[in-house]
C-alpha cells in the first residue's frame, strides 16, 4: 500500500458521500454489507490492471476503451499514449468515468469499481509525480532516474498521465 492515513480518510469520506447520495438502483447493487472500504481498495488494487476509461468528444459523445489502471495514494491513475485522441479529449474536457470489473457481481463474488470525476494531469513538479514515477516505472520495466524531484519538465507532453479526482466512487468485492 502506498496510501497515507490522510489518503485513506479522504477516500473513505468520498466513498461514504457517494453512497449517501446514490439512487435506489446503485444502492440495490452496492448493498452496505458488500461494499468495499478505502483500505480494501488500497490492499487489493496493486500493480497494473485494466480499466475502461470513458472520455467525451467535442460533440459531447462518450468514447470508452480499455487502458492500464494503477491505484496510488488513494487515486485511480491512468495513462494515455502520445498523440492519442483520448489524451486530447481529456485535456479539453477532463470529465471522465472509469470502471474495473472482475466477474459478475453477486452476493458471493465479483469485483466492481466505478469512478466518476475529473482527470488531473500529473507532470514533473506535481506533488505526486516523483512518488508515482518510482512506483510505476519498475512495473513497466523502466529504470527510475535519480533526479525525479529536480528534473525540469521538458515542455508540453503529447501523452497524458494522471488520475481521476473522484466526484463519485463505488466499490464492491475488493
Amino acid at each position: 500500500m502506498h496510501e497515507t492515513p490522510d489518503d485513506l480518510t479522504e477516500l473513505q469520506q468520498r466513498i461514504d458521500a457517494s453512497y449517501a447520495s446514490a439512487g435506489d438502483h446503485i444502492r440495490s447493487i452496492f448493498r452496505p454489507e458488500l461494499r468495499s472500504s478505502a483500505v480494501d481498495l488500497a490492499r487489493a488494487l496493486t500493480g497494473i490492471f485494466v480499466i475502461n476509461l470513458a472520455t467525451v468528444t467535442a460533440k459531447g459523445e462518450p468514447l470508452v476503451a480499455p487502458v492500464d489502471g494503477l491505484f496510488y495514494r488513494g487515486r485511480l491513475f491512468f495513462g494515455l499514449p502520445p498523440r492519442s485522441l483520448r489524451a486530447r479529449h481529456v485535456r479539453a474536457r477532463p470529465s471522465v468515468s472509469a470502471t474495473h470489473m472482475e466477474g459478475e457481481l453477486t452476493d458471493h463474488g465479483g469485483r466492481c469499481l466505478i469512478v466518476h470525476g475529473v482527470a488531473q494531469e500529473v507532470t514533473s513538479g506535481h506533488p505526486l509525480h516523483a512518488g508515482y514515477s518510482r512506483y510505476v516505472m519498475p512495473l513497466y520495466g523502466l529504470p527510475v532516474p535519480d533526479d525525479l524531484e529536480t528534473h525540469p519538465d521538458d515542455g508540453p507532453r503529447e501523452d497524458f498521465t494522471g488520475f481521476i479526482e473522484p466526484r463519485r466512487i463505488y466499490a464492491q468485492g475488493y
